[in-house]
């Protein structure tokens, strides 16, 4: 039997399961993407099924797994939501062309980073606005903590002259 219809087997056999795991885990009624999302997950990655485990539980480890990163993937909206809310109440936000000027100074800022060196664009996007750790950061940059700090600090201080129109750093 080759990988696809293995696949197919499972689904048949365990996706009511794996629909009803994912309803009780996450709290959802609408999980048919996160099923559709294991099975994909399992097809690509069937070679590194134990043949000797059984697959319901394969699939079940799968399944939980992208329930976790689906409800990590909501709390950090959820959080970028309360942040944009707490920003508005504390800078008194009230009209749509309040708004429309805090996107429009986001935007100026997006393209200053852009104007900046390649290490200052990836360490300020990563750990400044993706709000990643040092050490994540230094993990997707193959970097050291300690240069991803010192170039965060550095990078800040480039973008900081550049808004203010003090530095023609490349």
């Amino acid at each position: 039997m080759d990988d696809k219809q293995e696949i197919t087997e499972w689904f048949h056999d365990y996706s009511d399961d794996i629909l009803n795991f994912l309803i009780y885990y996450t709290g959802r009624v609408d999980v048919e993407d996160l099923v559709q999302e294991v099975y994909i997950r399992a097809f690509r990655r069937i070679h590194t099924f134990n043949r000797l485990s059984r697959p319901k539980t394969w699939l079940f480890t799968i399944a939980r797994n992208i329930a976790i990163d689906e409800m990590r993937k909501e709390k950090k909206e959820k959080d970028k939501q309360q942040k944009f809310a707490h920003y508005q109440v504390h800078h008194e936000i009230k009209s749509p062309e309040d708004i429309y000027r805090l996107t429009e100074t986001n935007k100026e800022i997006y393209q200053t980073i852009q104007t900046l060196k390649q290490s200052y664009r990836d360490v300020l996007i990563l750990k400044g606005i993706k709000e990643m750790s040092s050490k994540e950061t230094a993990e997707i940059l193959n970097w050291s903590e300690n240069k991803v700090r010192v170039t965060y600090n550095r990078g800040l201080k480039a973008l900081e002259n550049r808004i203010g129109g003090l530095s023609d750093e490349s």
